[in-house]
């Protein structure tokens, strides 16, 4: 079932301009339109993409269908998307909510930490398996993450945000390039040295149930892709063909001219030859 958002808070930043609304159920969540300026596809995307993410058991935030309402929309003057030259009216109906980080009373959510920091992230380990999610999904954006702490915790914990871009956001096509859908930073890969480091996720994702994926792709309302079901039909089936590739693209990642492992030997690390020339893969 739908939440009903019953309470504008505040206008997002980001490329979809989101806006962060309270729910019946007493959560803020972040809305995202129909009709955004990026895509109608990118709150399908973000759908399907978020509830991957969870059945491997990666840290995301919990996703609705929103339910906004027309008097909602006619009584907020904030509730209207900047298309540049014109503003037009948030569209009521369906939207998409990603449960806000934090809440609406966060002890503490960065977006940015010190090295020192990020070393320290409680689950930094799950960078191998999000950048395996990603490569699975034709990623066509860097990965986005948020960190958050409880008060008086000392460690973050690395929350998984924006999957609007997966499937090439609109387009619903795969464009595999080494550099997207990856960290900026290389940080968060250092310490990966072999396979053994993507698990469990990647042993998810390469196993997951075909079941799975139709009945996440099932819920989503079919206005947000213009009611074509066989267009969804078709992006599942190769969805579901991509999971013999997920590792390849991994190595395309890890052979780049960026050296994101450095302590993976034969995978440009400790003295192997996996670097290829500047320029080669392009830049995502």
């Amino acid at each position: 079932m739908a939440v009903l958002a019953v309470q504008h808070i505040r206008r997002m930043r980001g490329g979809a301009q989101g806006q962060l609304m309270l729910g019946a159920d007493g959560h803020a969540y972040v809305v995202k339109f129909q009709n955004n300026p990026q895509h109608m596809r990118v709150l399908a995307n973000e759908f399907l993409a978020s509830r991957l993410a969870a059945a491997a058991g990666l840290t995301a935030p919990e996703v609705a269908l929103v339910d906004v309402s027309s008097w909602l929309v006619d009584h907020t003057p904030e509730l209207e998307i900047d298309l540049g030259r014109r503003r037009e009216r948030c569209k009521a109906g369906l939207q998409f909510g990603s449960r806000f980080v934090g809440g609406l009373m966060p002890g503490q959510v960065v977006d940015y930490l010190p090295e020192e920091q990020l070393a320290e992230v409680k689950n930094l380990k799950e960078f191998a398996g999000i950048l395996a999610l990603d490569k699975w999904t034709g990623n066509a954006n860097g990965r986005q993450a948020v960190f958050t702490r409880r008060q008086r915790e000392r460690c973050y914990r690395a929350v998984f945000i924006d999957f609007g871009y997966c499937f090439h956001a609109g387009e619903w096509r795969f464009e595999d390039v080494p550099l997207r859908g990856v960290y900026y930073r290389n940080d968060v890969y250092r310490e990966i040295a072999g396979w053994d480091a993507f698990e469990p996720w990647l042993s998810r994702l390469e196993t997951m149930a075909a079941e799975t994926v139709w009945a996440a792709a099932g819920e989503i309302p079919p206005e947000w892709y213009g009611g074509d079901m066989s267009e969804m039909e078709a992006l599942v089936e190769k969805l579901l063909a991509r999971r013999s590739r997920i590792r390849e693209l991994i190595e395309g990642f890890g052979r780049s001219d960026r050296r994101p492992f450095p302590k993976w030997e034969g995978m440009g690390g400790v003295g192997g030859k996996g670097s290829w020339r500047e320029g080669a893969w392009g830049l995502g």
